[in-house]
């Protein structure tokens, strides 16, 4: 742990050589630090989690900011760049991602940050040889899901709807099949209504996924105490739930519980039939991913950010498993399961991706615990589930509020 003194250096090589800022803490954490060695220089690395945008605020106000950053919304990379916080980067690194993802880092003309990991969030997963095929469109996905809650047996689905984020992913999958990436786009940047009338469909078709009787292990109220990884557990472990929901990390929580908890694989999220024969179904592809920048003036926050962008500077991390690279030089043979090399490709080739929208939102919107977007999706899916609102009313009073969120936004901006 850094010492005060330590933690406070001033920007720049100093002693202490160059100093990250990163939202990670435990495995992911040693496992950066293990990527560091291969550096060559000093790296001091510092944990912020989830609190990282509050202390870079207090550093940048003490004059003590760090020379580099991992941060885990885009949105804060424009705000920053905005700022005139960032240094901007030399273009040529943008060539390590596909268009779609390079363009979140742009701001004003000038790439600001690169990424450095990545995570795939269009995934169901489920103990191999409980489930017959996976359905991949929506209708028979719901089908599907209908089926096993009249049925005896596990529930058909887990949800861990304690921690926001994940309901939040549920929408965003939905409205990556039923907006275009411009609409999608258009959404995250405040210039498309919430109370749109595919934005709508997307949080009708949840309400009646969600409502459905029997569908959660304890129903609703207990899934609203159900945190992420005991959601996993309740499918890998307990047997309580026939499926749950959730990115590429899923294998990690199974991999931390084994024995305990069995295998699971995973099958994409369903998507919505298109009626054409190249691609009968289009499937959803929402990403999330931490991107690394560098604060006005660190010549060795370039260099560092330099070196991250090279295929060879995450070997040790790709290795050990639980990453994902979303640089496309990256060789998927290194992966150690051909699950996570194919995840991996999917990143890194498909072109409809989407990124995290409560990642993307601004202000008020954005996602934390008990606030902005987390907040309202676990607002509505308490309103489906328990309180057992109409649908379309519980759908309207969802959006409404989101679209208030965005005025307000908007309003201050001006």
């Amino acid at each position: 742990m850094a010492t005060a003194a330590t933690a406070l250096g001033a920007c720049g090589p100093g002693n202490r050589g160059v100093q990250v800022m990163v939202v990670w803490s435990g495995r992911e954490l040693e496992l950066f630090r293990r990527v560091l060695r291969g550096y060559g220089q000093p790296v001091e690395v510092i944990s912020a989690g989830d609190n990282i945008d509050a202390l870079l605020q207090a550093r940048r106000a003490a004059g003590t900011t760090p020379d580099v950053a991992v941060l885990s919304r885009p949105g804060l990379v424009a705000d920053y760049s905005r700022a005139g916080w960032l240094e901007p980067l030399d273009d040529a690194l943008a060539s390590a991602f596909t268009p779609r993802w390079a363009q979140l880092l742009y701001a004003d003309g000038a790439l600001h940050g690169v990424w450095v990991k990545a995570a795939h969030k269009s995934l169901i997963w489920r103990v191999p040889g409980t489930l017959p095929s996976p359905p991949q469109d929506w209708p028979g996905f719901v089908t599907l899901v209908r089926d096993l809650a009249a049925a005896t047996g596990p529930r058909p689905l887990a949800i861990g709807a304690a921690d926001g984020w994940v309901l939040t992913d549920w929408l965003e999958n939905r409205l990556a099949v039923l907006l275009s990436a411009d609409e999608y786009d258009q959404l995250a940047r405040g210039e498309r209504p919430w109370t749109d009338g595919r934005v709508r469909q997307a949080f009708t078709d949840l309400a009646e996924l969600w409502a459905t009787p029997d569908v959660f292990p304890g129903g609703g109220r207990r899934a609203l105490l159900t945190q992420n990884e005991e959601s996993v557990l309740q499918v890998t472990a307990t047997r309580q739930a026939a499926m749950v929901f959730e990115g590429d990390f899923v294998a990690s929580v199974v991999e931390r519980y084994r024995p305990r908890a069995a295998a699971a694989e995973p099958f994409r999220f369903p998507g919505r039939p298109t009626g054409t024969a190249e691609e009968p179904v289009r499937l959803p592809l929402v990403v999330g991913g931490d991107a690394a920048v560098v604060f006005r003036g660190s010549v060795a926050g370039r260099q560092l950010v330099n070196w991250l962008v090279t295929a060879e500077a995450f070997r040790p991390w790709v290795a050990a498993g639980g990453y994902l690279s979303p640089n496309r030089f990256v060789d998927t043979h290194r992966y150690p399961t051909p699950l996570a090399a194919e995840l991996a490709s999917q990143l890194t080739s498909e072109e409809e991706v989407r990124f995290d929208l409560s990642d993307r939102l601004p202000g008020a919107l954005t996602g934390a615990d008990g606030q902005g977007s987390w907040q309202i999706l676990q607002d509505f899916f308490a309103d489906v589930t328990v309180n057992r609102w109409a649908r379309e009313a519980a759908v309207s009073r969802a959006v409404e509020r989101m679209e208030r969120a965005a005025a307000a936004i908007r309003e201050a901006g001006r």
